[in-house]
């Protein structure tokens, strides 16, 4: 019984390619580990502009998103600092409490439940 070469991983990963090709001529089980890598290779770069667009797509998308993202933002913050109605309601450090609300209170300010 004969056992298969292991040395294909260790050569890619760690020589030159002279030295695996070497290797390649001389030992059946590397040539056979060599074509199926080949053969993956092959697979992956017939199907590579498929996910080329693929990618422009999702990149185009995070654009629009980002784009309407500011738009939205700047309305808004455009909307705050031009209203006066709304700025003058609210300014910062201002709480609301349930009487300002229009809520019917107790004598010490909270929720009267009947």
């Amino acid at each position: 019984m004969n056992k298969k070469c292991t040395k294909y991983e260790s050569l890619f990963m760690f020589r030159n390619q002279e030295e695996l090709d070497e290797h390649i001529s001389a030992c059946p089980d590397c040539a056979a580990v060599q074509d199926e890598m080949d053969k993956v290779s092959a697979l992956i770069q017939e199907v590579k502009p498929y996910y080329k667009k693929q990618r422009r797509k999702f990149k185009i998308a995070k654009i629009a998103c980002t784009l309407l993202l500011f738009i939205f933002c700047g309305a808004t913050v455009g909307i705050l600092s031009t209203n006066t109605d709304i700025t003058d309601t609210l300014t910062y450090g201002q709480v609301l409490s349930a009487e300002d609300l229009g809520l019917p209170v107790d004598s010490y300010g909270l929720i009267m439940v009947e």
